[in-house]
This record gives structure tokens, sequence and C-alpha cells, in this order.
């Protein structure tokens, strides 16, 4: 639950309510992560108080609606320290599109993987160029220049892993004549 814990982690320098917590959140990860749905946040945050981690008071606005105020508990602050000091395991796998893209552009031939490695890569380079832009805008604000770093890096592998694939795939590439035209009329299939 990342973004349970990342909204303990804003509740450390003190209490907040939800919109301000929504804008802290963007403002400290940054332009990478993207927007956090306000409905979302307030789903996070009633959890959150379920299971003792915040808790919630109200606080009376004259001529405007009450405004909730959030506010990290002892224990929440112990589930912060536990889970940001313990070692983060992948357990998804690598499940990315990339590899999904060059399996399908693979099993078409080698002019469909040509085609598609040089799209994705012209891909990859003008996100580089835009991740090298919010760099040096965001150079003042360490955990947002981590963020961008960790995805320039991130981009910079997937692009040579992309420059390496027809190579490395060339085995498993079919010859052209091998790949069916299902679009052909003259080919048939017969279903069972």
């Amino acid at each position: 639950m990342p973004l349970h814990h990342a909204v303990l982690a804003l509740l450390v320098d003190g209490p907040s309510h939800g919109y301000e917590l929504k804008g802290r959140f963007e403002e400290a990860i940054g332009p990478q992560w993207g927007g956090l749905n306000i409905g979302h946040l307030y789903q996070i945050l009633d959890r959150l108080v379920r299971d003792g981690y915040v808790s919630r008071s109200v606080v009376a606005q004259t001529g405007r609606p009450d405004k909730t105020r959030y506010t990290l508990s002892p224990e929440g602050l112990r589930e912060l320290r536990e889970w940001s000091t313990t070692a983060w395991v992948r357990t998804s796998g690598f499940r990315d599109e990339l590899f999904l893209k060059l399996f399908g552009a693979a099993r078409l031939g080698a002019e469909s993987l040509a085609a598609f490695v040089a799209a994705q890569r012209q891909m990859y380079l003008s996100e580089l160029g835009g991740l090298t832009r919010q760099r040096r805008e965001h150079s003042a604000d360490p955990m947002v220049a981590l963020l961008i770093d960790a995805a320039i890096a991130h981009t910079k592998a997937d692009l040579e892993l992309l420059d390496s694939a027809p190579q490395r795939l060339a085995a498993a590439v079919p010859p052209a004549s091998d790949v069916v035209d299902t679009a052909d009329p003259a080919v048939r299939f017969e279903s069972g």
C-alpha cells in the first residue's frame, strides 16, 4: 500500500486536510507520479483512520463548510517507520508492455519488429527530452529531482534494451513467408 504510506509520510509534518494533502503529495512526489484523485485519497484516509494510523477531527469554519483534519497517530508513525525501513521486494515481476510489444512484433516478422523498434525508439528519445526539461525545472527540489532521475535511468535502460532487441530476437523471428496473413481471403480457418 505505497500510497497509504505516502499519506502517512505527509502527515509527519503535522495535521492536514484532504485537499491540502493532495496538493502536498503532488508537489512532493512531482510530475512523474501524476495527480492524486481526491476520491481515492479520501478512501485512503478512511482506511488509515479505520486502522488506527490516523485520527480525524472536525474544524469549524465561519461561513464555510467545516474541514476535516487528519493527524498521524503514534501507531501510524510506527507503521511508517516499519514500512520505510524495510527492503522492498518486487512481487509482480517485470510486467511491462514493452516486452509484450516486442513479442507481438517479433512474431509478425523482421519488418514488423524493425518498425516497432524504430517507432518506440523515437518515443523514448522524445520522453528523454521531456524528462531532461523537467529535471532542469525541478533541480531545486531533491525528491522530485530524484524521481525524475529514476525515470531517466529507466528510459535509458529501456532504450538500450530496445536497441539490442532485433539482434537478440533474430532467432525467434519467423521468415516473412511463415507469417499467416489472416486478411488474405485465401486463408481459411476452420472452427471446431
